[in-house]
């Protein structure tokens, strides 16, 4: 709207509050108004710009004196009420931050080439090689498109996927049959407490079968830990550990209990199973401890593990 849409109303000392007055003139336009003691129809200098300071007439004060800027369109402010009450200015509502999303990009991906990764059209990460994870990066929340690429351009997979606001997750890039593919795992956890650690395993191996992990005094810690499939964060206390990984068809330790510390007698002994790969790991307190396990040959079961650890 133009503000000769209106018409505006200044209440002069002697009268009354609700008598109309004249128009006030276009914005940088002189005319009429009521300057105190002058006569009714002499004009003034030219009213401001929008925004601009300049002389009004303040009821009681000198016809010349400044004010404040008149404030924006849209924007609210003190004007003169005059002689009576004005409802106030317009509020105007705060703007919210947009919400994003936490994540990190993980390339499981053995045999392929360093990838670059896409986010909504901004390059998320330039170069990540085999059995590499970038930082935690922001993300806008809600779904994107995610692309992965050689260096080269070569796309591999290009798919839309949901952020949630205010979220925590790994983006794996792992093998399939028909390719790549991205699986996202959650990396919330409630902070572990009274100097205990979480702990908890992933099985990103594209060659592995259902594995058992366990301890040499027996413990299975989790059975048949499938491809990329999470296992449940588990309290672990501080403490040297060694695991193991195997097929045995035992039953994993009961979801309740803790992982405790591993008799330091049956450190480097090996479980009466075949085993194919194993961790040695030291826990310390008041940590997230995830350990990814990938493929590190072309052989059943050829593992390795990479361990990351968050606060």
């Amino acid at each position: 709207m133009n503000p000769s849409d209106f018409y505006y109303y200044i209440a002069p000392a002697n009268r009354a509050v609700n008598e109309p007055v004249i128009p006030l003139p276009e914005v940088g336009e002189g005319g009429p108004v009521y300057p105190g003691d002058g006569a009714a129809n002499e004009p003034v200098i030219p009213l401001p710009e929008i925004g601009e300071g300049g002389p009004v007439y303040p009821g009681d004060g000198a016809a010349d004196e400044p004010v404040v800027p008149l404030p924006g369109p849209g924007e609210g402010g003190p004007v003169y009420p005059g002689g009576g009450s004005w409802p106030g200015g317009i509020i105007v509502q705060p703007t919210h931050r947009p919400r994003v999303s936490r994540v990190r990009f993980l390339n499981a991906a053995y045999g392929y080439p360093a990838l670059r990764i896409w986010v909504a059209n901004s390059q998320f990460a330039s170069r990540l090689n085999y059995a590499s994870v970038t930082n935690f990066g922001r993300v806008p929340s809600g779904y994107q498109i995610v692309k992965v690429a050689d260096v080269n351009g070569r796309v591999y997979i290009q798919r839309s996927m949901p952020f949630q606001a205010n979220g925590l997750t790994t983006v794996a890039v792992v093998r399939t049959s028909r390719g790549l593919d991205l699986l996202q795992i959650a990396d919330e956890c409630c902070p572990p407490g009274g100097g205990y650690s979480s702990f908890r395993m992933v099985n990103l191996a594209y060659n592995s079968g259902p594995m058992d992990v366990l301890m040499s005094d027996g413990r299975v810690v989790y059975s048949d830990l499938r491809y990329k499939e999470a296992a449940a964060f588990r309290r672990i206390m501080p403490g040297t550990y060694q695991f193991f990984y195997a097929d045995t068809g035992l039953a994993a330790m009961p979801a309740a209990l803790d992982i405790e510390t591993l008799d330091s007698a049956w450190l480097g002994v090996y479980p009466p199973y075949e085993t194919f790969g194993s961790l040695y790991l030291e826990v310390s307190g008041g940590e997230i401890y995830t350990v990814y396990l990938l493929q590190s040959g072309t052989g059943r079961n050829k593992i390795q593990n990479l361990i990351l650890v968050d606060r």
